[in-house]
């Protein structure tokens, strides 16, 4: 007998479903996992339920554990807490990074056990904080900085929150939002929109996809100042303002992607080890905030178009299974 499960695809872009799709039978060093939690990326899985990955990018941007390719059929995703049914550790509450599916079979050493300090439902942040943490490992703030995070959508809530526990720093939330200062507050972070946010900052991290905000980002810089870019644009050619005072100022552009370990810890540092740390971060209960709707996974089919539209704001949703 065939082992299927049921998941969340987008059989071509702007339609979407719930299918029956085959799962792997299951070999010695795999387990089989029944999902509690998945959360939606939401500006990631915008772009591929619109079917606007680049070509050019359709390996890049695979999913470790999709099913399908881009533009579709694909069932995508990387966001998922469930509980190991057979296989090394059963009974284990784990991370892992697979689609939204009812069970899925992985490689063992490819999900990562959540702390018993970690509701379950917070638990579906794990791949945004490590997102936030791979970008603070290539932007190596400093003791005492003043930092502006401009966007305040899932990953620039995270990293705002994981840098108000640094020391000295002056942390700045940045957003067209002003909804968003709930959130800055519940962080423990100062907010502004981008008028009228705070300049001369020693490192900018910019998170909010937009021309708008990749300007304001530059211009919030001191002297000598840096951005690090954080934004995946997909198929879109932002214009970057790279003439004025640009190089007068000796401003640094420069991209975080959380494929690979950043460089400065990639010599000591597995993905594993850094996503147990961002896990063990998420004992810290502000994260909540970041988590701000939530849906049944029978109900995905109406809400990802919602969401892929801007008709449903907010930052991470939680989907139930």
């Amino acid at each position: 007998m065939t082992r299927t499960t049921r998941a969340f695809r987008v059989p071509s872009p702007g339609r979407a479903e719930i299918a029956e799709i085959p799962l792997p039978e299951p070999g010695a060093d795999d387990v089989v996992v029944r999902t509690l939690h998945t959360g939606i990326s939401r500006g990631t899985e915008s772009l591929v339920f619109r079917g606007e990955v680049p070509v050019s990018q359709y390996g890049r941007m695979r999913a470790p554990f999709q099913t399908g390719d881009f533009p579709g059929p694909v069932v995508y995703g990387y966001l998922a807490v469930g509980v190991v049914e057979t296989g090394p550790g059963a009974g284990r509450t784990v991370f892992g990074l697979y689609p939204h599916q009812e069970r899925a079979v992985v490689p063992a050493d490819a999900v990562v056990e959540v702390p018993d300090d970690v509701p379950p439902g917070r638990a579906v942040l794990a791949g945004t904080v490590e997102t936030a943490v791979n970008a603070l490992w290539d932007a190596a703030p400093r003791v005492g900085d003043r930092i502006a995070v401009v966007g305040a959508g899932m990953v620039g809530a995270s990293v705002a929150g994981v840098l108000a526990t640094f020391p000295g720093v002056r942390v700045e939330l940045v957003d067209v939002d002003t909804s968003r200062r709930a959130v800055a507050e519940a962080l423990g972070v100062g907010f502004a929109t981008p008028d009228d946010a705070a300049g001369g900052c020693d490192l900018v991290l910019h998170a909010s996809t937009t021309e708008a905000g990749l300007a304001r980002s530059l211009e919030l810089l001191g002297d000598e100042g840096e951005v690090v870019e954080m934004s995946w644009f997909g198929d879109r050619a932002p214009r970057v303002p790279l003439g004025e005072a640009f190089h007068s100022r000796r401003l640094t552009l420069r991209a975080s992607q959380v494929g690979r370990v950043a460089p400065a810890r990639r010599a000591r540092w597995s993905t594993s080890d850094r996503l147990r740390l961002a896990l063990r971060l998420l004992a810290d209960p502000r994260f909540d905030a970041l988590i701000t709707d939530s849906c049944a996974f029978d109900d995905l089919p109406a809400v990802m178009p919602a969401l892929a539209a801007g008709e449903r704001p907010g930052l991470a949703v939680r989907v139930d299974h």
